[in-house]
């Protein structure tokens, strides 16, 4: 007598073993999307996806390596439904498109970027890979772009193919932050249609370079006042426990520093140290408010007195900021994309900082053009977006290839385009190195 088989029962391991991994990969990314990555556990995906927990953790050992896997799948569907741009064409602005299309995507992205940073984390090695295949595919476009006519002769493939993704990844991540000020698809078409102009391009009705700078508003303080509460022991002991943990998360970053070793590196107990934060979270919060009070200390712009300038300056201390304090970028990137979901804690801190940053960053852009150094075709509330962006992005790509990007180099190659020199009969006024990450 013959018996009847099931489509499933005719399959082979490795097929039942791949859709199942299908399976998780889906369920992983409705929760993540519906609930936000952090409040999803492997519990929760393996009963969605119809599993016993020992039985997802069969396919995948870690909730890191699920989340590897959902953005890798979205990012390999937009391939799929996006039509083969012809020869010379520019598909960045399309990509985007298709990713505001796909629910979760941007958090899930940013969460990854910021959390797999950190170098012995499971995913650093598929991030690292990533921005590689990133960069080298963005560079062959933009060279055939170039050789169609698309983008100006002017234009260097490879160090705009690092500044685009810069300028992406940093847009993402402003647009959850920002969602009113940031359109990621229109800035990408927008940086798409310059890149047909020569570097360093500037409007014809722009104005000679002005003999008189206009003034410099200061920056507005990007975090509250130094911490005043409490008795004097209380203050003087929760200083001491962030000048330690800068320290620490400067030289081994924010994943290799336990919240034990900072309390032994300020001499107190680890009980005493939760009293004051109480989750390392907490404290990581705090030690980049105190990361932004040092960065305004050290500023000094009103020595240089016009906003090109001064925009120029800031390159230097990104420099700086790289050999000086490598952790505490880690830490900021790792933070600001954590904070990411509306409900984290530290995400009103970051919304006010992103708001403040960009603000400022717009009064200075708006200070060159009327100084006529900014050219008068350039948008100054899109420059200082973009501006913050590709600061944001450069520094994650550099947390994973800290020999191959050079972040200060790349700032100043964008500004040559933006902020051209001016003409050898109007020589610069003396500038004054300065620090202002955003």
């Amino acid at each position: 007598m013959a018996t009847s088989t099931s489509p499933t029962d005719s399959l082979s391991r490795a097929e039942k073993t791949a859709r199942t991994r299908a399976s998780i990969v889906r369920s992983a990314h409705d929760l993540f999307a519906g609930r936000g990555y952090r409040a999803v556990s492997l519990r929760d995906i393996a009963a969605h996806a119809g599993l016993s927990h020992p039985g997802l953790l069969r396919h995948f050992a870690t909730k890191d390596a699920i989340l590897v896997a959902v953005v890798d799948a979205v990012e390999t569907s937009g391939l799929d439904v996006i039509p083969f741009p012809p020869p010379g064409s520019l598909p960045f602005s399309g990509l985007a498109e298709h990713n505001a299309t796909v629910p979760g995507y941007l958090p899930l992205f940013a969460a990854l970027t910021g959390e797999a940073s950190v170098p012995d984390h499971p995913a650093h090695a598929y991030m690292r890979a990533r921005y590689v295949q990133v960069r080298e595919a963005a560079a062959r476009t933009l060279a055939d772009a170039r050789t169609h006519g698309r983008v100006d002769p002017s234009r260097d493939p490879a160090g705009e193919a690092v500044r685009i993704a810069a300028a992406w990844d940093g847009l993402q991540l402003l647009a959850q932050y920002l969602p009113q000020q940031v359109d990621i698809v229109d800035a990408l078409r927008r940086h798409e249609e310059r890149l047909g102009r020569p570097v360093g391009h500037r409007d014809h009705a722009t104005p000679s370079r002005a003999e008189d700078p206009s003034p410099i508003a200061p920056a507005p303080p990007l975090v509250p006042a130094d911490d005043t509460n409490g008795y004097r022991v209380g203050r003087s002991r929760r200083t001491a426990i962030l000048t330690d943990a800068l320290a620490l998360f400067a030289r081994s970053g924010y994943g290799d520093t336990s919240l034990r070793q900072v309390a032994d590196a300020v001499g107190v107990s680890k009980s005493t140290l939760m009293h004051h934060y109480p989750t390392k979270e907490a404290l990581l919060s705090a030690v980049v408010a105190e990361r932004d009070r040092r960065i305004e200390r050290k500023v000094e712009q009103a020595a240089i007195p016009r906003a090109a300038d001064a925009l120029r300056a800031m390159p230097d201390g990104a420099a700086r900021d790289a050999v000086d304090e490598p952790g505490l970028i880690q830490v900021y990137a790792v933070l600001s994309c954590e904070a990411a979901p509306a409900d984290h804690p530290a995400h009103a801190s970051f919304t006010h900082r992103f708001r403040a940053t960009v603000a400022h960053f717009t009064a200075l852009f708006d200070a060159a053009r009327r100084d006529g150094d900014l050219s008068y075709d350039r948008d100054p509330a899109f420059e200082a977006m973009w501006w913050v962006a590709l600061w944001d992005g450069l520094q994650y790509q550099w947390l994973y290839d800290r020999e191959g990007i050079d972040v200060a180099a790349h700032l100043r190659a964008h500004l040559d385009d933006v902020l051209p020199a001016p003409p050898l009969d109007q020589p610069e006024a003396a500038t004054t190195s300065s620090t202002a990450s955003p």
